[in-house]
């Protein structure tokens, strides 16, 4: 369970931060809800208490763990033998997993796929996406700046 300043990550939305715990009366019934507000969207997203597990809501990984996964940027092949329609839902499934080492693939490969071919406007909308979710975990793990996030990754890609 998640208490009131916990920093999270909510999986596609990125990190944020447990503004409260609330219950709400929604559509007759009563809940107790996570309110999270996220950093890089300025918005807040209730949460079901009951579905956060299944929703892979988490908290944010320590320091080494961050450290640990982008120093393995470049690591790992890039499946180039895939369809584009098969791999937006194979990053798509990477980005709902909430798994950071899954959010850092999906940057690379698209990263490499850029480099080779120009993106269509469905990658580069995940690749942007993507990277706006890992510098949102960055952030609050490193206690950061949004602006020293972005350097920090361009400095990761760039290695």
């Amino acid at each position: 369970m998640f208490q009131t300043g916990d920093n999270v990550f909510y999986p596609v939305h990125g990190a944020g931060i447990v503004e409260a715990v609330e219950e709400k009366e929604i559509a007759g019934q009563s809940q107790v809800y996570y309110v999270v507000n996220i950093l890089h969207k300025n918005m807040q997203v209730m949460v079901p208490i009951t579905r956060a597990e299944n929703l892979r809501m988490r908290r944010v990984v320590d320091p080494d763990e961050l450290d640990s996964v982008l120093g393995t940027f470049h690591d790992g092949e890039t499946d180039t033998t895939i369809s584009d329609n098969q791999r937006h839902r194979a990053n798509m499934n990477k980005l709902k997993s909430g798994n950071i080492h899954d959010g850092i693939e999906v940057i690379r490969d698209l990263m490499r796929l850029n480099s080779k071919k120009k993106l269509g406007a469905a990658e580069k909308t995940m690749l942007d996406n993507a990277r706006q979710i890992l510098i949102s975990e960055m952030q609050l793990v490193k206690g950061i700046p949004h602006e020293q996030a972005v350097s920090l990754l361009d400095q990761v890609i760039n290695a």
